[in-house]
Parts: C-alpha cells; sequence; structure tokens
C-alpha cells in the first residue's frame, strides 16, 4: 500500500474516537498491552513524561518538547489529534516521522491488527512507542488521548505526569462531574512518580490528593504558587497557564534531565512553533482583516477564548464556527457575543454537527448568521463581508480549524 493508502484504511478500517465518537471508545488496556507485547514493549525502552488534561495539554506537550529540544536532548512527541497529517501526531524533534515508517508498521502488523481489532488511537500508539524506541529518543512527552486511566497511552511508566485541569468534556465516557472526570485523568499518576496539577478546584483536589497519597507520588499545584516571568512564542493570554506548569514540570525534571538550565527555558518557552511545528493556537491566518483560528473546543476552552477576543480592537466580530455532535454546543455558544456575524459550516467528518442542528440553535439564540456549506465557504464569505479592522475568528471544533490552516 502507499502512504495515502495506508492512512485511508486505518482511518476507515477501525473505530477511531475523533470521527465516530462513543463507539470508538474501549474499556480496558487490553488490547494495547497486546501490541505493545507483540512489538517487544517499546515503551519500556525510552524515558516518558505523561500529559493529561482538559484543555491546554497539547499546548503544554509542546512547550515541554521545545525546552527539552534547547537542552540538547532528542525528544519524541506524541500529540492528538492532528490537522492536516496523520504524521503530526508523532515528532522527534519537531520532525515528521517518515511516511515509509507508517506503512512498513502497518504491514508488519496487519495481520494482528485486524485480527484483535485494534482501534484507530490504539494502533497509533503502537506506532509511536516503536518509533520512540527504534530512534533511541532520550525522553519522550505521550499526550493522553482522552481522560487517562483507561487511555491507550497509559500503559507508560514516566518520570513525572502532569494534569493541566479539569473541566466538563467528554460527558459521556468520563463522566459529568468534576470529581469523575478528574478520577479519570488522575489514572495517570503512578507510584511514587511526582505530579504537577496545573489548575485544580476544591471538588478536583480532593480526588487528586487522595491518589496522590494511595500511589506515595509527590504532588505540586501550579495555581497555588507564584507566577512565572518566562515569556512564549505561543499567543493568547490563555497560555500563561499552560507555560507556568510547563515551568513547574521542567524544574521537577531538572533532577533527572541536568542540562535544562533557566537559558534553556527562556529560548524553548520562545521558539516553541519554530521547534515543533505546532499550529492551531490563537494561530494568525492573515492580517487584514486580522483572522485567528484556536482549536479550542469545549465550554472552559472557548470561555478563554472569548476573553481572549474582549481584549481585541476591531469594528465587527466575524465568527465561523463548527461544532462535533457530542458538545453542549448551546453552552458554548452562549459564551460568544451576539452582536457578532456568524458563518456557521459543518467540517468534513462524521461526528460534525449537521447544519439543520446548528441553525436550530441559531435561531434559538437569536444570532445573526449565514448558513455555509462547507468550512472553506464559511471563511471566504466572512473575509469577503469583513472590512480591514474587523476582526474573524474561525473555530469551534479542532477540524474546522484543520480545514483552514
Amino acid at each position: 500500500m502507499t502512504y495515502q493508502e495506508t492512512i485511508q484504511w486505518m482511518f476507515q478500517q477501525l473505530p477511531m474516537y475523533q470521527r465516530q465518537g462513543k463507539t470508538a471508545f474501549k474499556k480496558n488496556l487490553d488490547n494495547i498491552l497486546a501490541l505493545a507485547k507483540t512489538l517487544n514493549n517499546p515503551e519500556k525502552r525510552f524515558i516518558s513524561i505523561h500529559v493529561a488534561g482538559t484543555n491546554g495539554k497539547g499546548s503544554t506537550s509542546h512547550m515541554l518538547a521545545s525546552v527539552l529540544q534547547e537542552s540538547g536532548y532528542k525528544v519524541g512527541l506524541y500529540t492528538s489529534p492532528h490537522l492536516k497529517d496523520f504524521r503530526e501526531r508523532i515528532k522527534i524533534n519537531g520532525q515528521l516521522i517518515r511516511k515509509n515508517c507508517v506503512i512498513n508498521f502497518i504491514k508488519r502488523n496487519k495481520s494482528f491488527l485486524e485480527t484483535n481489532s485494534l482501534s484507530f488511537f490504539e494502533m497509533t500508539v503502537g506506532l509511536a512507542f516503536e518509533q520512540f524506541a527504534k530512534h533511541d529518543v532520550d525522553v519522550a512527552i505521550i499526550e493522553v488521548g482522552l481522560g487517562g486511566r483507561l487511555d491507550s497511552t497509559n500503559i507508560i511508566n514516566p518520570v513525572l505526569s502532569v494534569i493541566t485541569n479539569i473541566s466538563k468534556d467528554h460527558t459521556q465516557m468520563l463522566g459529568d462531574t468534576l470529581a469523575a472526570i478528574a478520577f479519570e485523568k488522575a489514572g495517570i499518576i503512578k507510584p511514587k512518580t511526582p505530579v504537577i496539577i496545573g489548575e485544580t478546584t476544591p471538588e478536583t483536589q480532593v480526588v487528586f490528593d487522595t491518589l496522590a497519597k494511595q500511589m506515595q507520588a509527590p504532588i505540586y499545584y501550579v495555581n497555588q504558587e507564584k507566577g512565572c516571568s518566562y515569556k512564549t512564542d505561543l499567543l493568547g493570554d490563555y497560555q500563561q497557564k499552560n507555560m507556568q506548569t510547563s515551568v513547574k514540570t521542567l524544574e521537577i525534571l531538572k533532577n533527572t534531565f541536568d542540562k535544562i538550565t533557566i537559558n534553556t527555558i527562556t529560548k524553548g518557552l520562545k521558539h516553541v512553533i519554530a521547534n515543533t511545528n505546532l499550529q492551531g493556537r490563537w494561530q494568525i491566518l492573515q492580517e487584514e482583516p486580522l483572522t485567528v483560528c484556536d482549536t479550542a473546543h469545549n465550554e472552559a476552552g472557548i470561555h478563554y477564548i472569548v476573553n481572549q477576543l474582549k481584549k481585541q480592537k476591531y469594528k465587527k466580530l466575524h465568527l465561523v464556527l463548527g461544532f462535533v455532535n457530542d458538545k453542549d454546543v448551546i453552552s458554548i455558544l452562549k459564551h460568544f457575543p451576539k452582536d457578532a456575524q456568524y458563518y456557521l459550516c459543518k467540517a468534513t467528518i462524521p461526528r460534525a454537527m449537521s447544519l439543520e442542528k446548528l441553525e436550530k440553535l441559531a435561531k434559538k439564540l437569536s444570532l445573526q448568521y449565514q448558513i455555509c456549506n462547507s468550512v472553506t465557504n464559511a471563511l471566504n464569505q466572512a473575509t469577503k463581508n469583513a472590512k480591514t479592522d474587523d476582526f474573524i475568528y474561525v473555530g469551534g471544533s479542532t477540524f474546522v480549524v484543520a480545514e483552514v490552516v
């Protein structure tokens, strides 16, 4: 198979949460453990750092990778989902793995993958772990896909775990209370292994304290400490919290990685995009009219985005938005200003919310809106209507952003 044929097989042959939703979610780690055994347990052949959380885990993972690269280490980075190319999920020192690596992995293991009905995410995790072991990385930053306790990445034994924050998202799988969600994400806490908590509430801290005590794991709460004075090239005020979490993590990591210094932290945080090729975080698409996209896709994430929008100067706000079916879209839309012009669209994935449903919600909230038959058409309409001193925001879903970057 060619690379495109291989990727197509991966997308279509097996369940994938990002496309199908709840039906792709599994309740145990049996499959990934079986795959890891078949691959001779590559996850045991490199040092790892595990990153979970409702929002900010991707940015935090990229910040950590950037600093470790600046410190002279060979760094593996596993994140999800991707925006354009599947290989964005698996990078070594900011570079995508080769297409042949994907092709050969599937070719070698296809019979096992089919026989055991592995999910898209499980096979991708196996591929990432094999690549990191094969290329002898000094350290791998592993971002949790969904939750933590039952996530396929949770077969690693990291030197440190990070949980950025807790808010309501993926409630069908993780639970509908903050305590229940915190319990799932705290499943990455390992015995006697430090855990960094970026943000917490009284409801979630009880969960973290209890599990950390059971595991005899040192625990650090970033939001209960003083802020840091570093700067990052990732735009958006909300990145300040991710940066503080990253800096605290790096301070603890100095015990393992002694080449981390104030200088490498400074340089790494200022060059996250260049070092890791991160996209979709308050990313400027054009200057006039100023057009920005962001992958924030749940109520807590959108709250930060709206606060950022309030700090922008513009004559009129244009919002290009699309969502997936399993989000509380009406709660998200309520955060955006009513006097904006909305361009509602549907990303080209099965999970995308239909235009009919979006229109009903827009009418219910009395929004000024246009229904657009594609993400590209929506952005084109917004650009056509906007004046040079207006502001265009594109988001609501990772998949909407993927079609414009």
